[in-house]
């Protein structure tokens, strides 16, 4: 099963030659992380609440480029580089963004992560069949 890679303008460019945006195997499609950036780079400022919008912003404009939407995703990874402090204010963004029914998820906290100046990284699986 060939894969299709999705590139768009609507989100926060991948590091050339690193990763893409996502990737699509069969009616499944793997985003890679996204963080609290807008699609010309700059680091959201404000709080992490702020910075969840924004992530969640980016990678349904990674979804719409792979033809599906916020609906499809059935699996979400939340990494936090302050798990105990930002765990609720994130689970808030969350509730108010993601459709029912709500996706399976893992919220893990980190050291740290790799663009610096965040907070949170969320990537998901999503699936159209």
């Amino acid at each position: 099963m060939p894969s299709e890679y999705t590139l768009t303008k609507d989100a926060p460019a991948p590091l050339p030659g690193i990763y893409s945006q996502a990737v699509r195997a069969g009616n499944y499609v793997y985003t890679s992380g996204s963080v609290g950036m807008t699609k010309e780079g700059e680091m959201v400022p404000g709080t992490v609440q702020d910075r969840t919008r924004q992530v969640i912003q980016n990678l349904e404009a990674v979804l719409r480029g792979s033809g599906m939407s916020l609906a499809n995703v059935v699996k979400a990874n939340i990494y936090l580089s302050n798990l105990s402090k930002d765990f609720g204010a994130v689970n808030e963004v969350w509730k108010e963004l993601m459709p029912e029914p709500k996706p399976a998820r893992t919220c893990v906290g980190v050291a740290e992560l790799p663009a610096g100046g965040t907070d949170v990284e969320i990537e998901f699986v999503a699936f159209d069949g």
